[in-house]
């Protein structure tokens, strides 16, 4: 995770699973997602947001964010956020609050261009 003083964005890998009989609605709901959620995660500071099906229903997803914790709040607030995480809880396995607000998270290991800065290499 980036540091205050780092101008590095702060880069968040998450896993959801889906149930498996649900899976084609989710897809189908993504596909687009609402212009206003849309608007709502990139006012929230994330960008570079994907999510990607790994199989079976399992989803994971990356992120992008000066300040995670800004973003996490601003999400929290959010009233089209809230309509919308509320609409796909149902599909979620074991997934306790909403899923914007507490999908399982996972340390960040290598960066390329992270430790290609600290080797002051092009």
């Amino acid at each position: 995770m980036a540091s205050k003083t780092d101008t590095t964005p702060t880069r968040v890998a998450f896993r959801l699973r889906v149930k498996p009989e649900m899976l084609d609605e989710y897809m189908r709901r993504h596909s687009p997602v609402w212009p206003e959620m849309l608007q709502e995660i990139a006012a929230s500071g994330r960008r570079n947001y994907s999510i990607f099906h790994l199989g079976g229903g399992e989803l994971v997803g990356f992120y992008e964010s000066d300040d995670d914790a800004a973003s996490q709040a601003y999400l929290a607030q959010s009233e089209i956020a809230a309509k919308w995480e509320a609409e796909m809880a149902p599909f979620f396995v074991a997934q306790d609050g909403r899923a914007d607000q507490n999908a399982e998270t996972f340390p960040e290991v290598f960066h390329l261009e992270s430790q290609l800065r600290a080797a002051h290499t092009d």
